[in-house]
């Protein structure tokens, strides 16, 4: 009998039975009190992930509000942009993987914009950003989390940058938010955006986004696509409430999502996260592979997901390498554009336990094993053990 499907790609992620659950019940009304309740659950667990994200659960945000969006992250990041921009404003975009040049993408709708565009898995060198961001720049925008190359971009430092400059600075936390270490006004991040089916741990669809208090005088909603009006989303969330007919369901979902996030505690959850990443990258050097990203000293690696470079004898027919992951019933992700076929990356956010990384990485090295690569998985195992017992 083979084991039961396990999903490790960076998104979706498992939801629990609970999560799963709340959105079984009776239709309502978006406009009744009962939903409105519904978006006050939510929207205070949103506001203790945005502004708790710490390791001792200290807040550092003096004040915002969580907004919960009808779309995916990727109409939060235009929100931002549009709502503080205009065709005359320069936007500031630093881009290292895909979703750094999905910002770049947005902004060119609506704006000025001046790159720092490196490869995808590089490190920003931050002398040739600051060289960029000028006292004639209106916005920054970067990715945390770089969700496809696993580069965990020096958030903090461009933020000391943009405030410099007197910019807005909206950052996107899709793949970090809820699972790692995220700080508001130490970071001067003006806006915020992460997205349900990532370190939520609940159903895609909706997103949500943290609106700074400082931010909210440069916001012009006049300017923006009317579905992505901030002053008008501002507005009804101090009732609760969202402009347009909500994903009632889905809120009812994110409500119990963030709530089990609250129980978990965040300097659990951020501790969890980081020590299963940490055995997913022992365990894949220990088994003779190695990481795709590469660092200096003002990034890390991913602590929600890890990207590896396939051997080279592998980019010769990937699919038999996947294919044989697949058979094991265990999802993973390959490489995004012209990364497909170079790389694999694999989830750790969410519920995870220890158990289901473990399985991953036997999964992995049994697959290589598969396609004729000599992977020493038992050495993987222990090497990813003596990380999660530590």
């Amino acid at each position: 009998m083979s084991e039961e499907f396990l999903l490790l790609n960076p998104g979706p992620v498992p939801i629990t039975d609970a999560v799963r659950r709340a959105m079984d019940g009776s239709m309502i009304s978006h406009r009744s009190a009962e939903f409105e309740a519904t978006y006050a659950r939510a929207q205070d667990g949103l506001s203790y992930i945005f502004e708790c994200s710490t390791l001792d659960g200290s807040s550092t945000s003096a004040g915002g509000t969580s907004l919960i969006l009808n779309g995916t992250a990727t109409m939060g990041m235009e929100a931002a942009v549009a709502n503080l921009t205009d065709d005359d404003s320069e936007v500031v975009a630093l881009v290292n993987g895909k979703f750094g040049r999905r910002f770049k993408r947005i902004a060119d709708r609506h704006a000025q914009v001046s790159a720092v565009e490196i490869e995808w898995g590089e490190s920003f060198d931050l002398a040739e950003v600051a060289e960029v961001i000028t006292d004639d720049t209106d916005v920054v925008t970067i990715v945390h989390n770089e969700t496809s190359t696993g580069v965990l971009n020096p958030v903090e430092q461009v933020g000391e940058l943009a405030a410099a400059a007197d910019a807005r600075f909206v950052v996107d936390g899709v793949t970090s938010i809820g699972g790692d270490v995220f700080k508001i006004d130490d970071w001067n991040v003006d806006i915020a955006i992460t997205d349900s089916q990532k370190a939520l741990a609940a159903p895609p669809g909706v997103s949500a986004m943290y609106v700074a208090d400082r931010a909210v005088e440069h916001i012009d909603g006049e300017g923006a696509p009317f579905y992505e009006d901030l002053d008008w989303h501002l507005r009804k969330a101090e009732s609760h409430q969202t402009p347009f007919t909500s994903a009632v369901p889905l809120f009812r979902s994110l409500a119990v999502a963030v709530e089990q996030i609250e129980d978990e505690t965040m300097p659990t959850r951020i501790a969890r996260h980081r020590r299963q990443s940490a055995a997913f990258r022992a365990g894949f050097e220990a088994m003779g592979l190695s990481l795709f990203a590469s660092l200096n000293e003002d990034s890390a690696y991913s602590n929600t997901l890890t990207s590896v470079a396939l051997p080279e004898s592998v980019k010769e027919a990937p699919s038999d390498f996947f294919d044989a992951v697949k058979e094991r019933n265990v999802s993973i992700s390959g490489g995004q554009a012209h990364l497909g076929g170079h790389i694999f990356r694999v989830s750790n956010m969410g519920n995870l336990d220890d158990d289901q990384i473990l399985r991953g990485i036997r999964t992995i090295g049994e697959a290589m094993t598969d396609v004729g690569v000599d992977a020493d998985t038992e050495a993987a195992l222990s090497a990813a053990r003596a990380e999660l017992d530590d």
